[in-house]
């Protein structure tokens, strides 16, 4: 390409320095060089003036020269630290103290070279071969370690597969050979691949049997190159080279909820909730849900009790002072929980006598629940736009499924040739309603995630990645609504126990409740079935 003058006629080029950015090289008439005769092209609107940092006359763009550009992108090509700063040029013009002349042909951005053949009349760059298979290496000899291993930075192991194959590392080449297969396996996107390539190759690059990699260690390259942690610890677990010395979440929350105790109380109720996390040789493990319940419990009543520095200075006018102050099935959960609390305290001989003893729990009568009117469930079903969230409105308000059970549920326990649905091993027959719903979800789903190994039926998309369910915050709560998922649940029990005159037999058979679970609502039925207002059938939602 060359200059042209006004009249279009093309202008002659002779070898001298550049009036404009000094760069020796080919110029035209005018005594500036191409680069330079387009940057003064009216129609990019760059005015003369004064540059802000070397102080010349010329052309500007923004306050800077062309000369001052140029020496903005040669400073970052040697400063940048990160990926932001090689993209920026801003912060280097203010910064420039001198210029470093050049040739007008060496400040030009070449292409990197293409790391795959042109492929003519094909669309699309070709697919990466898939890593060779390989097995567990074979050590010879091991040389164990005669100091344990300090912490490790990995984030300085980055390593730019595109430019070239993966090192030669036998650890390396089986790790990437997992992570293929799992990525196959599970249907995970190009993104997620790439980003688990480029954490492995980090981690193993120089990787030794018998070193050990900690979590702690590479948790923070791991999200910087975003991907899911866990996803790296299953790789790495498979081939026995990872410690996760992560510490249990619930350490931490205790840590949080106990901090403005007294000392004597934190040891104590962190022991007792280690206890109950793990269980003991008289005790089973209880579910991380239930053990935040009892400490909530028993933080609080700590708290209530500001003149007792100690569990063994806790009296019954205590104990019976903050129970009183509860009503319902809280004031139940709570006689649980401290109940449970001073009893391991005096097999531990941590207090001389317990509190607690005698004290019995209150009989809370069960709730009476009404039927829901219309209006309520046709803003229920009218707030479920998707196609999950309508999925999950006809499991509660059909067949009365739980959220627990509705994440549950597997692609077997659909059976759309037999017109059968399983829900928490109780078979229902499905109607054509549900059949639909379940149709358009399938078909969703099928589209949305074509090669996911996970076998719920509902999944997202951070659940198709693995094999678990969905998560609790997932499932539509319909919040706001007087018809939740779960409202609608048992407005469904409800009706069918109207319908069929509170019988419990009927109501354990249709939707496989327990027996006592049946005699409840059976209870509740045979409520309304007395209340003048309750003498109707509710619509079917």
């Amino acid at each position: 390409m060359g200059a042209r003058d006004h009249d279009g006629t093309l202008v002659p080029r002779t070898v001298t320095s550049c009036a404009a950015c000094l760069a020796w090289g080919l110029t035209f008439s005018q005594g500036v060089c191409l680069a330079c005769y387009q940057f003064a092209n009216p129609r990019d609107g760059n005015p003369y003036g004064d540059c802000q940092a070397c102080g010349r006359r010329q052309r500007v763009r923004k306050g800077y020269c062309r000369l001052c550009w140029c020496q903005a992108r040669d400073d970052r090509r040697r400063l940048a630290s990160d990926a932001r700063s090689a993209v920026v040029l801003a912060p280097y013009l203010t910064g420039i103290r001198w210029q470093q002349l050049f040739l007008s042909i060496s400040d030009r951005r070449q292409a990197p070279p293409r790391s795959a053949p042109r492929r003519y009349g094909v669309k699309g760059r070709p697919r990466k071969q898939p890593p060779p298979a390989a097995g567990r290496p074979v050590s010879r000899w091991l040389q164990e370690p005669l100091l344990p291993a300090g912490r490790r930075d990995y984030r300085r192991g980055v390593i730019d597969l595109r430019a070239g194959p993966p090192p030669d590392n036998p650890w390396l080449a089986w790790a990437l050979h997992l992570a293929h297969s799992t990525a196959e396996t599970r249907g995970w996107a190009p993104v997620v691949r790439r980003a688990m390539q480029r954490v492995l190759v980090m981690l193993l690059a120089e990787h030794r049997e018998p070193d050990r990699i900690r979590v702690s260690d590479f948790a923070a390259a791991a999200a910087g190159q975003y991907i899911n942690l866990d996803y790296v610890v299953e790789i790495l677990t498979t081939m026995g080279v990872v410690d996760d010395d992560r510490p249990p979440s619930l350490e931490g929350w205790m840590t949080g909820k106990l901090a403005g105790l007294p000392g004597p109380w934190r040891r104590d109720l962190t022991n007792w909730g280690r206890l109950l996390r793990d269980g003991g040789p008289r005790s089973r493990p209880r579910h991380e849900g239930t053990v935040r319940t009892y400490l909530n419990v028993a933080a609080d009543a700590a708290a209530s009790w500001p003149h007792r520095d100690h569990l063994r200075e806790v009296t019954r006018d205590d104990v019976d002072a903050y129970l009183s102050a509860l009503q319902g099935r809280r004031r139940e959960t709570a006689t649980t929980a401290l109940r449970g609390l001073f009893r391991w305290a005096k097999t531990h001989k941590l207090i001389f006598r317990n509190p607690t003893r005698g004290v019995r729990g209150v009989t809370v009568p069960d709730l009476i629940w009404p039927l829901l009117e219309p209006d309520d469930i046709t803003a229920s079903v009218t707030a479920a736009t998707t196609v999950q969230a309508r999925l999950c409105v006809v499991l509660a308000a059909v067949h009365a499924a739980r959220p627990g059970q509705i994440r549950a549920l597997h692609l077997d326990d659909v059976d759309l040739t037999g017109r059968r649905l399983t829900i928490a091993g109780n078979s229902r027959p499905l109607d054509d309603l549900t059949a639909q719903v379940l149709l358009d979800w399938l078909t969703y789903r099928r589209e949305r995630w074509p090669h996911t190994a996970n076998q719920h039926l509902l999944i997202s998309y951070a659940s198709a990645l693995g094999h678990g369910p969905v998560s609790h915050t997932w499932i539509l709560n319909l919040r706001g609504l007087p018809g939740t998922l779960e409202r609608l649940r048992i407005d469904r029990q409800l009706e069918e126990a109207v319908a069929t005159g509170a019988d419990p037999l009927h109501l354990a058979a249709v939707f496989g409740c327990s027996d006592g679970a049946a005699i409840r609502w059976a209870t509740n039925a045979r409520e309304l079935i007395g209340e003048p207002h309750a003498t109707r059938l509710p619509e079917s939602p």
